[in-house]
């Protein structure tokens, strides 16, 4: 969406602000033992305090609150009843839907202890957010994103999942335009002030940059078994540096 009104920035904060508390709750609960099922029960908790449903249960009947991803899960993963152990590497994605507007946000953290590697590639996820967010400024094409976010990745000695876009975000989850983490030259739209879109890298320890879908439907995996990271924020575009929704 188009943010074109104070209406419409106060009702994008509103969602934001319910994205952030519940990634705060969901972090703060991270441990050995606690299941992925449990973090979407409380994430459905933070939810009814606020008056929030889950956007992709509305969309696409999503059986979830939240998505919960492990380990080689990279998004949509579904809840399951397995303990989380120490060392599994956890993706949370939140998309609420508040009073008319959506807000989308991820992070990915790792269950103490934590290997030297999912630490890194978990730092890379973020780095690269930030690279792509340095370059989404207005009049610049989308692609310029996608240019950063992958040149941080390589830097890092990781790999960018480039079956894998943000995406306009606001009144529906998926908006146009997409956001590429890769450099595509044919992404020529230009970013506009006052768009709002979700900048989310998607990394592997893995060599592929390709994805699979789980039997179960919805739960996307890496192709080789690398460990994957999902970084993102909802971010409303202005000429300087882009206003974070979500944080």
């Amino acid at each position: 969406m188009t943010v074109t009104t104070e209406a419409d920035l106060k009702g994008m904060q509103r969602a934001g602000h319910v994205v952030a508390e519940t990634l705060r709750t969901l972090r703060a609960a991270i441990r050995p033992g606690i299941t992925p099922a449990e973090l979407d029960a409380l994430a459905g908790r933070v939810y009814r305090a606020h008056g929030a449903r889950s956007a992709p249960r509305m969309t696409y009947n999503a059986p979830v609150n939240v998505f919960v991803s492990v380990n080689d899960d990279i998004v949509h993963g579904l809840p399951t009843r397995r303990p989380l152990a120490a060392g599994d590497v956890v993706s949370l994605d939140v998309t609420p839907f508040v009073d008319g507007f959506i807000a989308d946000a991820a992070v990915t953290v790792a269950v103490p202890p934590a290997s030297p590697v999912a630490l890194r590639l978990i730092g890379c996820a973020e780095a690269a957010f930030h690279a792509g967010l340095s370059a989404a400024t207005a009049g610049q094409p989308v692609h310029a994103i996608g240019r950063a976010v992958e040149t941080e990745v390589r830097r890092r000695g990781f790999t960018v999942l480039r079956d894998l876009f943000g995406h306009g975000v606001g009144r529906a989850i998926h908006e146009a335009p997409n956001v590429p983490n890769y450099y595509r030259p044919v992404d020529r739209t230009a970013l506009h002030e006052g768009l709002v879109i979700a900048v989310e890298p998607m990394v592997s320890t893995g060599k592929s940059p390709r994805v699979r879908t789980r039997r179960d439907g919805w739960t996307l995996s890496t192709t080789d078994g690398g460990l994957a990271a999902h970084f993102e924020h909802t971010v409303m575009i202005t000429r300087g540096r882009p206003v974070i929704l979500t944080a």
